[in-house]
């Protein structure tokens, strides 16, 4: 494991203290108490999938979710910012790139004194969900994931008015999701850990998908409405990222619709990164986006720094 995290650092520019730091074991919770709620069929055991049937070599890749869980990965205590960002690892709603879009988005939030909460979520789409449309279930894992982080605030020295959420690919859409969902919660309260709020107080998207009606079209699904209260977001995409409905385009709807419903949002769209390029760094200039969206993070008011000059709550 540590070779694995040290390996990881080096990739996003870290040095090797802050490596030993996220060499640590994380705290990993039941994301529901019991089954998780609105679940159904039968689809096997977790598992890893073997390089032969992945969907690409450069990632770990985990399905058959029917347990979500959140993997807490927090800094030092002297580097504690007290902000706190669920991590929705993509895979197309199949499966999650648990370490290339999860574990070293962890490590490199670790850097900057984020606690870093990997959410697995459950995949693939269960038996009757359309192909071509965002599974539920996930949905509801991200809601309670923030309302679990949000419970234990005081706990782990967060603060609760800081609590965000990121993702990539179909992760970024259920960060999306997430951050736009939270008038109307996707199931009834359980427990006390549902009295907290599921809102996310910012998001960072990475190439989403399924934000237009289908590829190509300009149209928003019709999932997609911003209520007023929806948080600051960061949007980051590359220019050639040719997969099936997570093209730029997507991005770029995006950013219009939040921007008009006057929602503070950035967008970055490189030349070069293709999809998943995930926080590692390559010679290509979309491995920057990690560093704008800290001092973007700054800016907002949301991490400690000379750039933040404004509330991103």
């Amino acid at each position: 494991m540590k070779g694995v995290w040290l390996l990881a650092g080096l990739a996003v520019g870290w040095n090797p203290g802050d490596a030993a730091r996220a060499a640590d074991e994380p705290l990993v919770l039941d994301v529901w108490p019991g089954k998780a709620v609105g679940d159904h069929g039968q689809i096997g055991p977790e598992r890893v999938r073997a390089a032969a049937e992945a969907p690409t070599t450069d990632a770990k890749w985990i399905t058959n979710v029917t347990r979500p869980t959140i993997s807490v990965f927090r800094p030092g205590a002297e580097h504690n910012s007290r902000v706190a960002v669920v991590i929705c690892p993509g895979g197309g709603y199949w499966n999650l790139a648990w370490d290339k879009e999860g574990e070293e988005v962890a490590a490199w939030l670790q850097t900057l004194g984020i606690t870093g909460v990997v959410l697995k979520y459950r995949v693939p789409r269960r038996p009757g969900e359309p192909q071509r449309l965002p599974a539920p279930g996930p949905l509801l894992d991200a809601q309670r994931a923030i309302r679990l982080v949000r419970s234990r605030a005081g706990e782990w020295g967060i603060d609760p008015e800081r609590i965000g959420i990121m993702g990539f690919s179909a992760g970024g859409h259920l960060a999306v999701m997430t951050a736009i969902s939270f008038e109307k919660p996707a199931y009834e309260p359980i427990d006390a850990v549902d009295r907290t709020s599921c809102r996310p107080n910012f998001a960072v998207v990475a190439y989403p998908g399924y934000i237009l009606t289908h590829p190509g079209s300009g149209v928003l699904a019709d999932s997609i409405r911003i209520p007023k209260g929806t948080g600051p977001m960061f949007l980051v995409h590359a220019s050639d990222d040719d997969e099936p409905g997570a093209q730029p385009e997507q991005s770029l709807a995006l950013y219009r619709t939040l921007r008009g419903a006057g929602v503070p949002v950035e967008l970055h769209i490189y030349d070069e990164g293709g999809h998943g390029f995930g926080v590692r760094r390559s010679r290509r200039s979309v491995s920057r986006w990690p560093e704008q969206c800290a001092e973007w993070l700054r800016h907002r008011g949301i991490l400690p720094g000379p750039a933040g000059d404004r509330t991103g709550r």
